[in-house]
């Protein structure tokens, strides 16, 4: 019997639906939860000798929620911690939309990060300007909120300077780097202060944010992160070089689909 064109649609549609459907599902109850070690070397332009090998650890975009619990984060946490990094960055959005029930769990299940020079972190657009960090301070994680501290790291200097997520014009972030001498790392939620980091000669920006897409579809690619200069992994404009990565956490819809969630460990090398 000949299939008529209605029939060759609806059984195409069921077929696109059933793969929708599945991927959906492997999304949300697998992926989402294969936590990998993303290790890479960053090359960085004018690195003191003394600090190629120096090692640092990145975890953000958290999202602790009823879909990623203080359990989840904790055990992100003692990957990171396992890997020994030198220092710890943590990139922000530890909760979804500020959701204050969320902030102790997320702030304890970090609580255990511990790297020999310290864990510093920034805050992200769902984290409130109060609660959370003070919930971090309360557990030795220094919160940079358009501030920059000093470090010193095989005796060369290291100027770590984070800056809120709503920061984003180059005059209000020139004045955070102006009077750096040591080697610059910007920590900003954002990828998109690429420009601006380049502009004022900041050679190390950690970004977050994108979740690398969290969707990667085959062929079109991470359609949600498409305005951003670097998505996932590293990049470069001019003199910087910028790291973002997926994060753990997921947002708006609780699955990931060819972007398995990360911690970094990422170990300076001169260029």
């Amino acid at each position: 019997m000949a299939l008529t064109r209605r029939a060759v649609l609806k059984t195409f549609a069921a077929a696109t639906a059933g793969v929708i459907g599945g991927a959906g599902a492997y999304g949300f109850f697998d992926e989402r939860h294969k936590l990998v070690v993303q290790r890479a070397d960053l090359a960085v332009a004018g690195l003191p000798r003394s600090l190629a090998g120096v090692r640092l650890g990145f975890l953000t975009d958290i999202h602790c929620s009823r879909w990623f619990s203080a359990e989840d984060v904790h055990r992100a946490a003692t990957r990171l911690n396992d890997e020994r990094p030198d220092i710890i960055f943590l990139g922000g959005d530890y909760v979804t939309w500020g959701e204050r029930q969320y902030v102790q769990p997320s702030a304890e299940g970090l609580s255990t990060l511990s790297a020999p020079h310290g864990v510093y972190g920034i805050l992200g657009n769902h984290d409130d300007d109060r609660d959370m960090p003070a919930a971090l301070n309360a557990r030795r994680i220094a919160v940079l909120r358009d501030a920059r501290t000093r470090l010193t790291i095989n005796g060369e200097p290291i100027d770590v300077v984070g800056i809120r997520f709503w920061t984003k014009r180059q005059s209000d972030i020139a004045p955070l780097v102006r009077s750096a001498s040591g080697t610059v790392i910007l920590l900003a939620h954002d990828p998109r202060r690429l420009l601006e980091a380049a502009n004022l000669h900041v050679p190390i920006v950690l970004s977050g944010h994108t979740h690398g897409g969290q969707v990667v579809l085959p062929v079109v690619g991470p359609v949600a992160a498409r305005k951003f200069p670097v998505v996932a992994g590293i990049g470069r404009r001019d003199k910087t070089t910028m790291f973002v990565s997926r994060g753990v956490g997921t947002v708006y819809a609780p699955i990931r689909i060819n972007c398995p969630p990360e911690v970094a460990v990422l170990t300076l090398k001169p260029v």
